[in-house]
């Protein structure tokens, strides 16, 4: 490709980018509690939308994180194989993916999508790169008419008054940079004329690296994690039908707190009075007309002098407040149930459920984690494969692209229950590490556990005849030994 070929690309991906960052900013913003007040009347939001702009009943984020808090990679197990893969699985720890994954699952959450961004180590070959990138810095384009086949990628991101960007193509990296324009308002044409000048994607100068430099993975080494994909259309955020009941629920609070600071005074009325009027006086002083006093001002302080004596005052008792809290927990129910997170991780009270009530209230919240195990499970598969392309084993990388990625249980379940199940299923025929990993416990972990089982039947062989049959230690030497 040439290097007016490399900006061109460039420049459509950043315009893409562009396009989708507003939408994703907002959800970031309302995720962390940063809340517009919406939906109040133009005399509500005059005088009390500068007194609740720092309030937020965030509702947002339990939505986003609920389903994360059940999303746990534990492994990858290529096919052919009857276990995990533990080099591909060092990688993955090694790049502290364990924490990072938990933050790219939260951005797709709330961003409709996150990237992974696979790449080799000159300094340990065994040992790639691999990175969870944002939404708003990151973006993917694909073959037409395909939801899989990558042909560009692009990570761009600022640093001081320089843009910078890495293009990633099947056969070549591209890394370029440009000034960064001011977002200042050009006022003449010559001044915008300079800025289009400027405003070019030259190649960055890397020392030690040729550029563009190849690419010897052969694939664009980027990978999409789509959040409720469609078929046609952009994935969706979890968060996106939140906001609008968000901004209703913030609202109703925001008008609860003036309501009942209004309250504390029994509200009054005032009845055979002329309307209040201010004097207005010359230099002199002396009075020259007199003009209404705003009524405005009444409404807010709460003071009024009468000099008329047949004046009557009259007042009514306070709003009832509770009507607010009714609609408000109404529409936090409705949040929850559009949104398939259990009530009781949002309504913060639960009556006396048994087990199955609970298991049945969680269900919704089951079906949506299991679902996105198989979208983000089919993707992460595909960067374990770039991992074995970065580590020149193409034919590891064919094993992985048959296997399936393994996750922790996405149910909370009863430990006794567990238990009870899986010694039925022992009963029948199921093997010990299949039940190991059945109770929840992580491949690597499974290992272990076989591992200290052995160390046990070899110290003790007798006290190996109780293991079951399908034990790693009961074999023709344990037998021979008792």
């Amino acid at each position: 490709m040439e290097l007016w070929q490399a900006q061109a690309l460039a420049d459509r991906l950043i315009d893409e980018l562009n396009a989708r960052a507003p939408e994703v900013q907002k959800h970031v913003d309302y995720y962390r509690g940063k809340h517009p007040l919406r939906f109040a009347s133009a005399e509500f939001r005059k005088y009390f939308e500068q007194q609740y702009s720092d309030f937020a009943d965030n509702w947002v984020q339990p939505v986003a994180d609920s389903p994360v808090e059940r999303l746990t990679v534990t492994g990858v197990k290529p096919a052919g194989q009857t276990s995990a893969d533990a080099d591909l699985w060092s990688v993955w720890q090694r790049n502290g993916l364990d924490a990072d994954s938990q933050l790219g699952f939260v951005g797709a959450a709330y961003g409709a999508r996150t990237f992974v961004l696979v790449w080799g180590n000159p300094a340990d070959p065994d040992l790639p790169q691999v990175t969870f990138e944002d939404a708003r810095q990151a973006i993917v384009a694909y073959e037409p008419g395909s939801r899989r086949k990558r042909r560009a990628a692009l990570k761009t991101w600022q640093d001081g008054s320089r843009e910078y960007a890495t293009l990633y193509l099947p056969d070549e990296v591209w890394k370029l940079e440009r000034p960064k324009v001011s977002a200042q308002t050009r006022k003449t044409l010559a001044l915008r004329e300079v800025d289009d000048l400027l405003h070019v994607w030259l190649p960055r100068d890397v020392p030690g690296e040729p550029n563009p430099q190849p690419n010897p993975m052969g694939t664009v080494p980027m990978i999409e994690l789509p959040n409720r994909p469609l078929l046609a259309d952009d994935p969706i955020s979890d968060v996106s039908g939140v906001v609008a009941m968000q901004d209703a629920i913030n609202l109703l609070w925001s008008q609860l707190f003036t309501a009942s600071d209004f309250s504390s005074f029994p509200a009054r009325v005032v009845l055979g009075n002329d309307v209040p009027k201010t004097p207005i006086l010359d230099k002199n002083g002396q009075k020259i007309g007199e003009r209404p006093v705003p009524l405005e001002k009444f409404a807010t302080n709460r003071v009024l002098w009468l000099s008329n004596p047949d004046a009557k005052i009259d007042s009514w008792p306070p709003a009832n407040l509770t009507a607010y809290t009714e609609v408000i927990e109404v529409a936090v129910g409705h949040i929850a149930a559009q949104t398939r997170t259990p009530q009781h991780y949002l309504i913060g009270r639960m009556a006396n459920l048994s087990g199955d009530a609970l298991i049945a209230a969680e269900t919704g919240l089951v079906k949506k984690v299991k679902e996105k195990q198989l979208w983000y499970g089919q993707a992460l598969r595909e960067v374990f494969q770039l991992i074995a392309l970065a580590r020149g084993e193409s034919g590891r990388a064919d094993a992985v692209a048959g296997g399936h990625l393994l996750w922790a249980d996405a149910e909370s379940r009863n430990q006794a229950q567990l238990s009870d199940s899986l010694l039925k299923l022992k009963q029948i025929g199921f093997p010990f590490e299949w039940l190991a990993l059945r109770y929840g416990l992580s491949p690597t972990e499974v290992v272990d556990l076989l591992a200290m089982r052995e160390r046990e039947a070899a110290a003790d062989p007798v006290a190996a005849l109780m293991l079951p049959k399908d034990g790693p230690a009961h074999d023709e030497t344990t037998e021979a030994a008792a």
